[in-house]
């Protein structure tokens, strides 16, 4: 009775590990393993690089990551309203339309902030 009702996944599970077996095992044994000057060098662009690599980046890189990703997980949140946009009432959308006036205004702070200015 267990094997019978487990028997699919057990075979996907079987057929994951023998997959994954195949897809990192063969081009690890018929790779390269022999270590020249040019693969041991560090890469940057193909010159040498000019300072430190722990050396301080600017704080916009990460601003605009962070902005990225806010604006990314905020339109993320969108999508099961529009999903169920005929299921709403009115208090549905109109928190709808309040997460969206949320989503502006916090566009518009971020705008004259001066946070999306690349200088």
């Amino acid at each position: 009775m267990f094997l019978s009702n487990y028997s699919s996944i057990f075979l996907f599970l079987f057929i994951s590990i023998i997959l994954s077996i195949i897809v990192f095992g063969i081009p690890y044994l018929l790779s390269s393993k022999a270590s020249d000057k040019e693969k041991l060098s560090s890469y940057e662009c193909g010159f040498n690089p000019f300072t430190d690599s722990r050396s301080e980046f600017d704080i916009k890189f990460y601003l605009v990551a962070i902005l990225f990703l806010i604006f990314d997980l905020e339109i993320s949140f969108l999508f099961p309203f529009v999903m169920s946009l005929d299921l709403l009432n009115f208090v549905g959308i109109g928190s709808i339309f309040l997460f969206l006036i949320v989503l502006t205004v916090g566009f518009y702070y971020e705008w004259k902030k001066g946070a999306l200015d690349w200088e």
